[in-house]
């Protein structure tokens, strides 16, 4: 590896770019397995009987988690010299 330095940096590029599809890949993830959670909460919120039990203690309906179309739609910036 040693003798083929620019093999070896080109490796290191191809297991950054893994590793960052797979970030991509979780925060996906948990965006959707946060709007379904919120889906159910606000569903199970407007359901007798626990819409009497929401409303005494105060819980409300829950946002969900959207992303701008313009930012979501931006090259992430990766500085690779660090």
């Amino acid at each position: 590896a040693e003798a083929y330095p620019e093999m070896r940096a080109n490796q290191n590029f191809r297991s950054r770019q893994e590793e960052l599809s797979g970030t991509e890949s979780k925060i996906a993830f948990a965006r959707q397995f946060y709007n379904d959670t919120v889906m159910r909460h606000n569903i199970l919120r407007e359901s007798f009987p626990a819409a009497v039990i929401a409303n005494s203690f105060g819980f409300g309906p829950v946002e969900f988690f959207e992303v701008d179309e313009a930012s979501a739609r931006e090259p992430v910036k990766v500085d690779f010299h660090r």
